[in-house]
């Protein structure tokens, strides 16, 4: 059923248009994983939000403009959220191991941001890999490359 919707979309969605909204897509998922880890805890946020605009502006080629706009839509669609099944079903789908083991890296450098990492960061690190399928040995590896770039956070367990 799920491929004739599909097929059906095909036919009245024109590819390049489908190919854009897949891009988007991405984007939105991405960033609602990095705004998660920074709702994660209550600790300084400031330094948290920087760190996603940096990843967002360095993973992808976004104006201004739509930077802010994602970054909107990514804090609605978390608050909105029930679940992360949704954004890391698009992942699994969409992206190769390398690139979802970026992303859980990513998430690392927004959890160390603040200089402080809290049992719920961690805990939603954890859970998010096991959501993307991510082998502990690269998780660890994506962890400590994190944390290579930020010496000073404080780990409260």
């Amino acid at each position: 059923m799920l491929s004739s919707l599909k097929s059906f979309l095909a036919t009245i969605i024109p590819p390049a248009e489908t190919a854009v909204a897949d891009e988007h897509a991405m984007q939105l998922a991405t960033a609602v994983l990095l705004i998660e880890v920074m709702r994660a805890d209550t600790e300084c946020k400031a330094a948290e939000q920087a760190a996603i605009i940096t990843i967002l502006r360095r993973r992808f080629a976004l104006t201004e403009v739509e930077l802010a706009r994602l970054l909107e839509l990514g804090e609605q669609t978390a608050r909105d959220a029930y679940d992360f099944h949704r954004f890391t079903a698009l992942l699994n789908r969409e992206l190769d191991i390398t690139e979802k083991t970026l992303i859980i890296q990513h998430m690392w450098e927004v959890a160390y941001a603040d200089a402080h990492l809290s049992a719920h960061e961690n805990h939603l690190m954890r859970k998010i890999a096991d959501l993307l399928y991510i082998p502990h040995a690269e998780y660890v590896a994506a962890k400590a490359r994190a944390r290579s770039a930020d010496q000073t956070t404080e780990i409260t367990l």
